[in-house]
């Protein structure tokens, strides 16, 4: 899909300058459409076995968000701002796995619906549910994994062990409407920061922090981070199985797909429909 490019039409630029301001200019929603709906493809063909080891690294690495929150809330004064730092320490676990390129189920609420959309066929909507079934699975057990070592006893200081309770505390403190209504802002973020990553360039890992400090300052649920919380909270007895499934992941699993979804892929889709169609009457 070629674009025109900042500068190419330009008499006052020569070659060089052209391609500078090629270099700099920000990617039309077609490229950064097609960019993403790209890695969604290309996600769906991969194997059972490489979305099963990129998806547990995913939940894993997930863990570090529950980690480093508690880690540096048992740093802090029990004051009305602790918060503000602390979720920094949240946005840890999302650096690792976006830069890492590890299979986030959230991020695929975007990458691969923008394929479904553009298709429409049973086979696509078919490979979606087969990738979402796989990362989301094997996303859960490796936070699962995560918050199982956490278990051991004498790995972390009595502080952060009491703050890594009250954090596990989290995803139970809610009915199931406000969590679902968590889930969708949540994912509204978290598909929006993938649409927004292909334009970022070098400011990504800024972009990364920005929008899952968002996230995690406004207290909202995401199924991946969550569980990691949610799953310690069932180990040491803070919650039960029941509470883990009614409460937290289902809500919070629906709220993620509602908003990533409906709020960015359904939408940013429509907003360039009728330039793909134009484009397709053309060629």
């Amino acid at each position: 899909m070629s674009e025109p490019q900042a500068g190419a039409d330009s008499p006052h630029l020569n070659d060089d300058q052209r391609e500078q301001a090629a270099d700099h200019s920000t990617p039309h929603p077609l490229v950064v459409h097609e960019i993403v709906r790209e890695e969604g493809e290309t996600a769906m063909e991969r194997t059972f076995s490489a979305l099963m080891w990129s998806a547990l690294a995913a939940g894993m690495s997930m863990g570090f968000s529950f980690l480093l929150q508690a880690v540096v809330e048992s740093a802090l004064p029990a004051t009305s701002w602790r918060h503000l730092l602390s979720s920094l320490g949240y946005t840890i676990g999302f650096v690792f796995v976006i830069l890492g390129r590890q299979q986030l189920f959230t991020e695929s609420t975007l990458t691969a619906v923008l394929p479904v959309l553009m298709h429409r066929d049973r086979k696509t909507l078919g490979k979606t549910l087969r990738l979402w079934t796989i990362v989301l699975f094997f996303n859960l057990v490796g936070t699962a994994i995560f918050a199982g070592m956490l278990q051991f006893k004498g790995v972390f200081s009595p502080e952060i062990t009491d703050s890594l309770a009250q954090v596990a505390h989290a995803p139970f403190s809610a009915g199931f409407a406000v969590t679902l209504v968590r889930g969708v802002f949540a994912g509204w973020l978290i598909a929006l920061m993938v649409w927004l990553l292909p334009s970022a360039r070098s400011a990504r890992l800024l972009t990364i922090l920005l929008v899952t400090y968002t996230v995690g300052v406004s207290r909202l649920a995401h199924v991946i981070a969550g569980s990691a919380e949610a799953a310690y909270g069932v180990m040491t007895g803070a919650a039960n199985l029941s509470d883990y499934f009614t409460v937290f992941l289902l809500p919070t699993l629906c709220g993620n797909v509602i908003g990533g979804i409906s709020m960015v892929a359904i939408i940013n889709h429509a907003a360039i429909a009728p330039e793909i169609a134009a484009m397709q009457r053309r060629d």
